[in-house]
């Protein structure tokens, strides 16, 4: 890869459609009897490249990645997991080469995939909600160090605290300030600044931004928008609201 943004964007232009559409979405353990609304509401949507959070390797997984595949998702990442464990599935209309992490965390072998496009490498995440883990060392000390073009996207289970909720009771949130530090930035809030929005809500109705992509400072250029999709989640798709994010230039 190249940190040249010059070339990530001429990768980009060398493909149809010009703008490349990323929907990272958390479809809770699974989908279940949701799997053909979630896929049509993916299909009316029609990223490029699709991150699934809590995707299980069971028959509704295999449900889901058959259709997906039909629908010219040709290239699929996705981990090993049991068919009742959680964890990352990257589809891709794109060429791919692939990354598996099962030594990532010994508790959580399963939270992270990578998809190698031609641009930039594309991380799927789903981390622990109130885990003891290393995936964040993971990420920031073993395969981010290179200071490559990579993007991190889906559910990270933690947010800024006072800004990504109201009150303060996330864990592991001092590692996003530690990604700003080592160059990458929320596309999120690059977009749309200090606004309170929020992927999911708990049952008492307190919002939290547990949902995000973070992209490192070469791919800034080519970052067009970033916005979730609450009416998914309001319509009982998914007990979370879907990220999109457009790079173009």
């Amino acid at each position: 890869m190249n940190g040249d943004s010059t070339l990530i964007s001429r990768t980009i232009l060398t493909r149809k459609p010009s703008v490349l559409t990323i929907l990272s979405w958390n479809i809770r353990q699974g989908g279940g009897t949701r799997v053909a609304k979630i896929l049509a509401a993916i299909f009316k949507c029609d990223p490029c490249v699709l991150v699934l959070s809590e995707f299980r390797n069971n028959d509704r997984g295999t449900q889901l990645r058959t259709a997906l595949l039909k629908r010219g998702y040709l290239f699929q990442v996705v981990s090993g997991a049991s068919g009742d464990v959680n964890s990352v599935l990257v589809a891709s209309k794109f060429p791919c080469g692939s990354g598996i992490f099962p030594e990532c965390d010994e508790g959580y072998p399963h939270s992270i995939v990578r998809a190698d496009l031609d641009a930039f490498w594309l991380y799927g995440v789903y981390l622990p909600h109130k885990k003891k883990h290393r995936l964040f060392e993971f990420l920031l000390e073993e395969e981010l160090a290179d200071d490559e073009p990579a993007i991190v996207t889906g559910d990270w289970n933690t947010g800024k605290n006072g800004i990504d909720q109201v009150g303060n009771s996330f864990w592991y949130s001092e590692h996003l300030t530690t990604f700003e530090e080592r160059g990458y930035f929320d596309a999120f809030r690059e977009v749309h600044g200090d606004v309170r929005e929020y992927s999911w809500f708990s049952h008492q109705g307190n919002g939290f931004r547990y949902d995000h992509t973070f992209m490192h400072q070469t791919l800034r250029p080519i970052l067009k928008d970033c916005y979730f999709l609450h009416q998914w989640r309001e319509d009982g798709l998914s007990d979370h609201s879907p990220m999109l994010v457009r790079l173009g230039t």
